[in-house]
């Protein structure tokens, strides 16, 4: 339902209920004293409050309670309606133990207050204060309570799974789909670069001269060969694979350094766990800008940041390659697919040159300790 709908809805309820609890007390007899204007206004006020209760129940659970405890005072022998619907409210927003607290609360002060107005015989006194709240009705309001927030819980819970279900077989699809194609991408590359090469082989052999074209698709198709090979290689591993994340950033820093680019790895904060997905996404970050790093930037140096904060995992790569800041950054496969998983994540990620020159790549991952 629409907000406002839900808005009339309260306010209905609030002012039906207000209505029939001053009604009740008008039915009695009660002198027109400054008490007994008192005792109306507390019977409208408890019910009108009603009209907060789905926005601040524990709030309305006390104005109600208090209400009903004054018009008892004041001598109003009516039943405390609005604090059972406030019970209720209270249980399916999910304050149990602050409405058992305040409905043995009110189970104590509602004899008291009988007694306040006037009445001096004790168990008359109960019997008005087990007329105005009745146990069986009080637990019942709880247990409506607790019973539709079970319901609303379990709808919930439900269309989370088969949210998750449908995300994961997207995923599935869109794994199979990416692997059929890097499968027949790269044989049918394959073959073009097997026959460019042999063409060259056959002309060389011959003494003739190769033709710039010819050479300029050899070249083409080693290229997007190592191009698809290291973009897709993520999509043949097999899935029982132990999978890779911080513990292995090291192991991807040494392999820089064996490229001949000077690398280093520098880790601060106190080091704690992480999710799973963080840390592999974390690994693909730092494995990613690596590469990239080797094969456009024709950089000497890199350094690779990992900081454990509070709530988040900051993950920085740079480079003093030959980015400018005048010079956009190609969007390409690698960027995209560092976006997409800190974006899945709920993070942020920012690839840009750099001012001094060199590019940068820094994500924030965020991390839910207490999960």
């Amino acid at each position: 339902m629409s907000r406002g709908r839900i808005s009339v809805i309260d306010w209905t309820i609030a002012v039906g209920v207000a209505a029939a609890l001053l009604v009740t007390g008008l039915s009695g007899q009660h002198p027109a004293t400054y008490l007994g204007l008192l005792g109306y206004v507390l019977l409208t006020a408890g019910g009108l409050a009603l009209a907060a209760r789905r926005r601040a129940p524990v709030p309305v659970l006390a104005v109600t309670g208090l209400c009903a405890v004054g018009y008892q005072a004041a001598g109003f022998d009516v039943p405390a309606v609005a604090f059972l619907f406030a019970v209720y409210a209270a249980v399916r927003a999910g304050h149990r133990a602050i409405t058992v607290a305040a409905s043995v609360t009110m189970l104590v002060l509602l004899p008291l207050a009988a007694l306040a107005s006037g009445l001096h015989d004790t168990g008359e006194a109960f019997a008005q204060a087990r007329g105005a709240l009745e146990l069986a009705w009080l637990v019942a309001a709880g247990a409506a309570g607790e019973a539709l927030r079970q319901a609303e819980r379990r709808a919930e819970e439900a269309e989370r799974t088969r949210e998750e279900t449908a995300r994961r077989r997207a995923d599935e699809e869109r794994l199979r789909i990416a692997r059929e194609l890097h499968d027949s991408l790269t044989h049918q590359i394959s073959i073009i670069k097997v026959q460019a090469e042999v063409a060259v082989h056959v002309a060389r052999k011959r003494g003739e001269q190769v033709p710039d074209a010819l050479l300029a698709i050899q070249e083409a198709g080693r290229e997007a060969t190592r191009e698809l090979r290291a973009t897709l290689e993520a999509l043949r591993e097999d899935d029982t694979a132990p999978p890779r994340g911080l513990d292995h950033v090291a192991e991807l820093v040494e392999r820089a350094r064996a490229t001949g680019l000077d690398a280093t790895l520098t880790i601060e904060g106190q080091r704690h766990d992480v999710p799973a997905a963080v840390d592999r996404t974390a690994y693909r970050i730092v494995q990613e800008s690596l590469t990239n790093i080797a094969r456009h930037a024709a950089a000497a140096t890199a350094s690779v940041r990992i900081d454990y904060r509070t709530d988040t995992l900051a993950v920085r790569v740079d480079d003093d390659g030959k980015a400018t800041p005048d010079t956009a950054p190609a969007p390409g496969v690698g960027l995209l697919g560092m976006r997409e998983r800190v974006t899945a994540l709920g993070g942020h990620l920012r690839a840009a040159p750099r001012g001094e020159g060199g590019f940068s790549v820094q994500a924030e991952l965020p991390v839910d300790r207490t999960s």
